[in-house]
């Protein structure tokens, strides 16, 4: 049972906590946020699926040549300092793609509160295990070398990818628990299972693809996820294999709820996880509900 101060003793708590500088729960956010990541105001279903978020940003690009692991890429990050460090997201492309092919997904996603990575691969032909290593060195080197290091809360951290750079996400949490999300995009691997894979995962599958068929890709990718896992698998309805690659706001939608979710532990968010996300958009839904 929670018992709350009554009249003059709630005065009394009040004025105590402003002197230590801290804030009972249940007051005012003025004094403190209940969550110490939330970035931004609270969410609507008109603010996830906006082109642009609330913050302004800037990115700056990363040679090849000054980078060892993966082949360089872009950073896109919030210009504000004022509320701390941010997590952050490594982003890599499918096979034979470059960056420029994920690149949308860069301002969108920083733009609602994130510093987001989107990576060229060292050969457009590397297979899954080898972006999934790439993803993983990006990050150590957004948080360690980076221009923007600073910026950069380490030990908030996730990987999403496109086509084999999707399974190059799953390579990558199987490798990495510590991460904290993981976005899977029309997800390409030879291998199906991912029983090893604890990172809470979003997987997003297109109907009509004829390259990663849902049923011999991201289905049984989803299906293989261990129970305890946090999981949603979305399919978009009437989409190809290369849905993920121009501006798509079911995609958006469900990444930036995932990521706020589960990278700054916004409950704010769950409203659009929770139930899952249904309508024309979607040719199936299925989830862990609830988180």
């Amino acid at each position: 049972m929670k018992i709350r101060p009554s009249g003059g003793r709630l005065a009394t708590v009040l004025l105590a906590a402003a002197l230590a500088g801290i804030a009972p729960a249940g007051t005012s956010p003025a004094l403190a946020a209940d969550n110490p990541y939330e970035r931004g105001p609270a969410p609507t279903t008109a603010s996830v699926e906006a082109v642009r978020g609330p913050f302004a940003t800037s990115s700056t690009s990363v040679s090849r040549w000054l980078v060892s692991g993966f082949g360089g890429g872009t950073i896109y990050y919030p210009t504000d300092r004022s509320q701390g460090t941010f997590g952050a997201v490594a982003v890599s492309p499918g096979y034979t793609a470059r960056q420029s092919s994920i690149a949308w997904l860069g301002d969108r996603i920083a733009s609602q509160g994130f510093v987001v990575f989107t990576i060229d691969t060292t050969t457009t032909s590397d297979q899954p295990s080898s972006r999934g290593d790439q993803l993983r060195a990006a990050l150590r080197y957004l948080t360690t070398g980076s221009a923007v290091r600073d910026r950069v809360d380490a030990t908030r951290l996730a990987v999403a990818g496109h086509s084999m750079g999707g399974g190059g996400t799953l390579e990558a949490a199987k490798d990495d628990p510590s991460l904290r999300a993981a976005i899977a995009l029309t997800p390409w691997n030879l291998d199906k299972t991912w029983p090893e894979v604890s990172t809470p995962t979003l997987i997003v599958g297109a109907q009509n693809d004829s390259i990663a068929s849902v049923t011999t890709h991201a289905e049984p990718f989803y299906a293989s996820l261990p129970a305890t896992t946090p999981r949603t698998y979305v399919e978009l309805r009437g989409a190809s294999h290369f849905a993920p690659n121009t501006s798509n706001t079911p995609i958006a939608r469900n990444a930036i709820a995932w990521l706020k979710r589960f990278v700054d532990q916004d409950t704010r968010y769950t409203q659009f996880l929770c139930p899952p996300p249904s309508g024309l958009a979607y040719s199936e839904v299925r989830s862990s509900c609830p988180f």
